[in-house]
């Protein structure tokens, strides 16, 4: 049997993504396809566009199987251990093959280019170093380190493009957990990752997807750019104010900045080398969350790695239970957060087999694992900001909502969003 996977956020999901699922169906021969979805915060230090619930909904109709959950403390970090934590969860369900999406669109130059790094290991670390004592950021100290490598081969990726970098991660990942999946690539079409501008065209970013909603305040642009049944729902959302973006998660940042001394925020995970002063004095003239971000961001530290710091110091992930949890650098239980018959019939098939507890509704008294500790921390944080956005919001409880359960026959959910 051939059981494909992919990683995703959907954030939210776009015509480029249901590309790449049909094409990774059609190029894998998959009989069932998983998705590790990150949960409520995402690998850019950002907040969830919509629900989970909601975005696993969206990934059943658009032809997803089972859909899982990235934990927190895999979901907001780099592209490695991003990585490392996506394949395991993988393996643990007996994914076949994992097909991801890349500016490149061909798997040799990722095989050739970890080939690469492995031969001049010494050298590329000493190049890496001396580019992070200069200033870089990690990810361009990477690539400007790789840049350096003497090498003939020409077939490799480039590693300044965000989807190359995370490609490569996912291709190393299982190679290091000696995983028997085949791994392929298909190429991103369209907009890239970072294009913050809607096109005339039917594929678009959803970086561009979600400041059009944001900065226009409807969604009749972002209509070409996303399948149908996303836009119903998003539309939906919206009218309920159940659309949410950093600045409905600010107040609770900057109240626990207030509450908190430097010293204490110092036991956040990614505080370091004093940053915690820093975001303190410059969070008190800040009014908005974009404000705060601008004054903060230097050469060394990108936006992205400080959003990541800012979400977990409202999460309150501190170093010690974060280390704890990414100890294994794989995942020690697996989220069901969806499926469909297809789904479930694979499930029943190899729940017996898998090496992990696969979870469909989580107990009160059963958070004393790392991993799930952090969900649930996470949980509640984007709990605050429903509420606080419309105080009749119906809150998806984490104890009590069970998996989505989507008929593909009769296009209709048996169990759906509490």
């Amino acid at each position: 049997m051939k059981v494909a996977g992919v990683i995703v956020e959907y954030n939210p999901l776009h015509n480029g993504h249901l590309h790449h699922i049909q094409k990774t169906r059609e190029n894998t021969g998959a009989d069932v396809l998983v998705a590790v979805m990150s949960g409520y915060f995402l690998q850019r230090g950002e907040p969830a566009l919509v629900s989970k619930w909601l975005r696993t909904k969206l990934a059943l109709l658009a032809g997803i199987d089972i859909v899982v959950e990235l934990p927190y403390a895999f979901s907001t970090q780099k592209a490695e251990i991003f990585a490392s934590g996506s394949v395991s969860i993988l393996g643990h369900l007996g994914v076949t093959d994992l097909c991801f999406g890349s500016e490149q669109g061909e798997i040799l130059p990722f095989e050739n280019t970890i080939t690469i790094i492995d031969q001049y290991g010494e050298q590329y670390d000493h190049q890496l170093k001396k580019y992070l004592k200069e200033g870089y950021s990690y990810p361009k100290a990477h690539a400007l380190a790789f840049q350096e490598l003497k090498t003939s081969n020409h077939s490799l990726i480039d590693l300044s493009q965000p989807n190359n970098i995370l490609g490569y991660h996912y291709l190393k990942s299982v190679k290091e957990q000696a995983l028997p999946i085949k791994v392929s690539t298909v190429k991103r079409i369209g907009a890239g990752y970072h294009d913050v501008h809607m096109n005339n065209g039917s594929i678009a970013s959803a970086t561009s997807i979600r400041k059009a909603i944001f900065e226009h305040g409807n969604l009749e642009e972002i209509y070409r750019a996303v399948p149908p049944f996303t836009y119903q729902y998003l539309k939906s959302a919206f009218d309920r104010n159940q659309i949410y973006r950093w600045d409905d998660f600010y107040p609770f940042l900057k109240y626990r900045l207030s509450i908190e001394t430097a010293e204490s925020l110092s036991s956040i995970y990614e505080a370091e080398e004093g940053l915690e002063n820093r975001i303190i004095k410059i969070m008190q003239d800040s009014n908005t969350f974009h404000t705060f971000m601008d004054k903060l961001k230097t050469k060394r530290y990108t936006w992205t790695r400080l959003q990541r710091l800012c979400t977990h110091m409202l999460v309150n992930a501190k170093k010690e239970e974060m280390l704890h949890a990414l100890n294994e650098k794989k995942a020690s239980y697996i989220r069901l957060l969806g499926m469909n018959q297809n789904g479930q019939a694979y499930l029943n098939h190899i729940k017996n087999q898998c090496p992990v507890p696969i979870i469909t509704r989580l107990k009160k008294d059963k958070d004393n694992d790392p991993l799930m500790s952090l969900d649930m921390k996470a949980a509640k944080v984007y709990e605050l900001a429903a509420i606080s956005n419309q105080p009749k919001n119906k809150i998806n409880n984490e104890f009590m909502q069970p998996p989505l359960r989507y008929d593909e026959l009769n296009h209709h959910f048996l169990s759906d969003i509490k």
